[in-house]
């Protein structure tokens, strides 16, 4: 009655109707439309970018050979190429947008939530089958998660027989499903304002954490030493670098196909700073945040549903299965800045993610993204050259078995054409060394299994990934590829077949890295997007909080996380450079010396700091694995050997054992540790004079050549 009566006694020429809300302003909706999109795509706008941007470096370097450019000139060739390109590229994309009708604003998306799969009848499953291949996968990863371990491989036949029988029977049932689906395609999935934004925080902070862990890696004196020769030459090197001037022949990672240390030497050398520090400091913060985003996308791509808890899995995984071995985790943040982490980390689910566009789509755009990924492979480690055709291999079977033969040979030919055909090229033009000695390393497949899927309660957890992911992937292209991984990686699970590429191959040293084939994260965060049978949607959330919360606690629980002293690993409350802080300390102290003409003798840890500090040192023994390439029988090998053995004070060699390798190896400098008395006591015997000390902690003295 109230409203009656207020109408009755309103104005003859009043509207008696109540006044609408006033509509938001249209220019504000259609800024606030247009940021949401922005944020929704822009995790492919940065990792897209990011491929295009370093194959157009690998490119631009590969050719730069023909001209004998030095390394500053080609990033600065590189700076103008992409600057011209990113101006065509907003050109076209604000000419796209002009031709557009605006859009409104669409309802609010469940934050978690993954676009719907297929509409359509979901295809007959014969519940048979599926009962026998989770029987096998199960029985598979316990048994593989118990007789991986160091004491039992003598019963690996278990897990990989019936781990063989669970990919063969998953791919019969997904062939069966794709043949009988009726819908012909798929529509790839967008990500929302809020996954995206989720996404880049948490790839934020993974970034922000790479400044504070650092791992002592051996291999750091080739790859970042690589980098700082680079940087303080402005040359490539197409010999040997560590143990000579650019003279002696070069080591069996040569020749110089990968660009990514000359990417950072070349950067450091334009910007005017350490490469080390340009590296540790400026890329590798860069490459975390889009390893991660590289997840989040294949994580996004292949779950059915609840993507963001997939992808949460996922990165706790990574942080919390590492150790001291070959786990995922210890090449994820850790080595980043090594070019196999970073394809093991970004270019490995970039490539699933590239291969599952292409095969729904047969877009331009996909092929183009799939022909730059390659090039960014092979730019970042010559593995690329490995595990690329047996991943593209077995994408492509996958496919052949639903008649997709024609997309598959594209996309292996735009996968493999550049990788394998600059690597043949090089070997041809520039040659490199076969390094025998350094393929005598071989790993068997469960020992494989061990080092990289680990044995325990996280084994038995790859496992269920590994052999179980398929049947939980987004229906179609996604489940097929990762059947196709599963299957491929079975087969080489089954003992006696790494044996048999070993020897057709002659590449035993990085067998052992067959498992990067497989996006392993990814799959081990869609075993949080099981589909539990309950009565209400609520239940299904909260069943699957429960399986995400009991997979991160197996892994805090069972494994050796990121930051552990057992991985080898400092954490630090200050940015700092990824070596020992006092090895680095005495490193910069030595280089500061006024020394002797010829090489330094020190103990062998500070002689594998010294390269990653400055090139100027030329050192005896940068690292005594490295010696392998060079015949361990030899006189190189044997005097680099005896000395190292002598500056450390594991060995006392008399003075008529010490003066000709002193001689042959024209050492001017011999730096001890005060601990080291033979050593110096010796060191005058020897002709050589004291002129520099250094207290503790780290206390050494150094000895030079008497004139």
């Amino acid at each position: 009655m109230a409203n009656v009566d207020s109408i009755a006694v309103a104005p003859a020429d009043s509207d008696p109707t109540p006044p609408e809300p006033a509509p938001r302003p249209v220019g504000r909706r259609t800024a606030t439309s247009r940021v949401r999109a922005l944020v929704a795509v822009a995790p492919a706008l940065l990792t897209d970018g990011a491929v295009l941007a370093f194959a157009l470096f690998t490119v631009i370097y590969h050719l730069a050979f023909l001209g004998d450019l030095r390394p500053s000139v080609t990033f600065r060739i590189w700076l103008v190429a992409c600057a011209v390109l990113a101006v065509v590229a907003l050109l076209r994309a604000r000419r796209r947008l002009a031709g557009t009708p605006a859009v409104r604003d669409e309802p609010a998306a469940s934050a978690d939530s993954a676009p719907a799969e297929p509409s359509g009848a979901r295809p007959a499953v014969d519940r048979r089958l599926l009962i026998g291949v989770l029987v096998a996968a199960a029985v598979a990863a316990v048994t593989a998660g118990v007789v991986a371990g160091p004491k039992v491989t003598v019963w690996w036949w278990i897990p990989a027989v019936t781990g063989l029988l669970a990919a063969i029977g998953g791919m019969l049932l997904l062939r069966r499903a794709w043949l009988s689906d009726p819908v012909s395609s798929t529509v790839a999935p967008a990500p929302t304002a809020v996954q995206s934004a989720y996404a880049l925080v948490i790839s934020g902070l993974v970034g922000i954490s790479s400044f504070f862990l650092a791992r002592n890696t051996p291999d750091d004196v080739y790859y970042v030493g690589k980098s700082v020769w680079i940087a303080e030459r402005d040359l490539v090197p197409l010999n040997d670098f560590l143990f000579s001037e650019n003279v002696l022949p070069a080591m069996g990672s040569q020749p110089p196909i990968p660009s990514i240390e000359v990417f950072d030497g070349a950067f450091a050398n334009v910007v005017g700073i350490h490469a080390s520090s340009a590296l540790w400091y400026v890329l590798l913060p860069i490459m975390a945040v889009l390893a991660a985003l590289a997840l989040w996308r294949l994580t996004h791509r292949w779950a059915p549903r609840r993507p963001m808890l997939a992808f949460t899995v996922a990165i706790a995984y990574l942080y919390l299965v590492a150790g001291a071995d070959a786990a995922l985790g210890t090449f994820h943040l850790l080595r980043l800045h090594e070019g196999k982490g970073m394809f093991v980390s970004a270019v490995i689910p970039l490539t699933w993610l590239y291969l599952t566009e292409w095969f729904d789509t047969r877009s331009r755009r996909s092929l183009v993204l799939i022909v730059a990924l390659s090039i960014t492979a092979i730019g970042l480690t010559n593995t690329a050259a490995i595990i690329l055709p047996m991943l593209v291999g077995a994408a492509g079977f996958a496919m052949l078995l639903v008649g997709r033969w024609k997309a598959a040979l594209v996309a292996a030919v735009a996968a493999l054409a550049y990788p394998i055909g600059s690597l043949v090229v090089s070997r041809l033009l520039l040659g490199g060394m076969t390094a025998e000695g350094a393929d005598d390393a071989f790993f068997d497949a469960a020992y494989t299994y061990r080092r990289t899927l680990l044995f325990g309660v996280v084994g038995v957890i790859s496992g269920l990934a590994l052999w179980c992911g398929p049947l939980l992937a987004r229906r179609r292209t996604p489940a097929l590829l990762a059947a196709g991984a599963t299957l491929a990686l079975s087969v080489m699970f089954v003992p006696g077949v790494l044996e048999v590429m070993s020897a057709l191959s002659g590449i035993s040293v990085v067998l052992w890295r067959v498992p990067w084939l497989l996006a392993l994260p990814t799959l081990i965060g869609l075993l949080s997007t099981v589909r539990v049978p309950t009565p209400r949607p609520a239940l299904h959330r909260a069943a699957a909080g429960g399986i995400a919360v009991l997979l991160v606690a197996s892994f805090a629980l069972f494994a050796t996380p990121m930051w552990s002293p057992k991985s080898w690993v400092d954490t630090h409350s200050r940015p700092t450079w990824k070596l020992p802080q006092q090895r680095q300390a005495i490193a910069f102290w030595i280089k500061g010396l006024d020394r002797p003409q010829g090489m330094l003798l020190a103990p062998k840890t500070i002689m594998r700091t010294v390269p990653i500090v400055t090139s100027e040192v030329r050192v005896v023994l940068p690292r005594d694995f490295y010696l392998v390439e060079y015949d361990l029988t030899s006189q190189f090998a044997k005097d680099r050997l005896l000395l190292a053995e002598f500056a450390d004070g594991t060995a006392s060699p008399s003075p008529a054992e010490l003066t000709p390798a002193l001689d042959r190896l024209d050492v001017g400098t011999i730096c001890v540790y005060n601990g080291n008395q033979y050593a110096r006591a010796t060191a005058p015997q020897l002709g050589y004079q004291e002129f520099a000390t250094r207290p503790a902690p780290g206390a050494m003295t150094c000895f030079g050549r008497a004139d």
